[in-house]
């Protein structure tokens, strides 16, 4: 698969080629990882609405959930503005995160705000 010419003229892309991704749960917008991609993972991803990621440690495409059944189906791909980051909008089934865990930000809360609303 091919990117769009107009599109990959607009990524700004690290050393190694690639783009930093972030999945967000459409339902909630929790974020729920953050990857990286490549041209050829954006192409595929925009193609089959499944998302398709670079893994940097083993070099080669993976698909969310194509072993592990947790899959990512893709609803909306937006480029942020200075096309150094994509945002992938889906539906998450099952567990996002490889621990096992819905989003791969839940366990370690460094600040909040802890805000009280009253009843009126």
């Amino acid at each position: 698969m091919t990117l769009d010419p107009t599109i990959a003229a607009r990524l700004e892309r690290n050393d190694a080629g690639l783009v930093a991704v972030v999945a967000q749960e459409r339902g909630t917008g929790d974020v729920l990882m953050v990857a990286w991609m490549d041209d050829e993972a954006l192409a595929r991803t925009l193609e089959t609405r499944k998302a398709t990621y670079y893994s940097r440690s083993r070099q080669q495409y993976w698909v969310k959930g194509e072993t592990s059944g947790h899959t990512q189906y893709v609803h909306e791909v937006r480029l942020d503005c200075d096309g150094d980051t994509i945002l992938l909008v889906v539906d998450q089934e099952g567990a996002a995160c490889h621990t096992g865990t819905h989003t791969c930000f839940d366990s370690d809360l460094l600040l909040a705000d802890n805000l009280l609303v009253a009843d009126d």
